[in-house]
């Protein structure tokens, strides 16, 4: 092969990589989408670990906080985990 077909493979396989790079690149609505599950996983966690911890506080006499407190911790981590694998698995 000639120096010549040699340059203009190299220059077309430059020019299919940019064209599907372009393609590929994330558009407003893909990363607004991705923002949003972002937050919807860290905060469903918490607001499921408050109300359930609210409902137990509920049941038990007299006023307590215990189990509002613990299962909004619980949550807290529950969903920094889910954030974590969640950015994790698009990179």
């Amino acid at each position: 092969m000639n120096p010549q077909q040699r340059l203009k493979k190299s220059i077309e396989s430059q020019i299919k990589r940019i064209k599907k790079a372009e393609h590929e690149r994330p558009n407003l609505l893909s990363q607004t989408v991705y923002i949003g599950t972002l937050g919807l996983v860290m905060v469903l966690p918490i607001v499921a670990g408050v109300y359930l911890g609210r409902w137990l506080d509920g049941l038990v006499a007299g006023y307590s906080t215990r189990w509002t407190l613990s299962l909004l911790f619980t949550g807290v981590v529950i969903g920094m985990f889910n954030v974590y694998f969640l950015i994790k698995d698009k990179s």
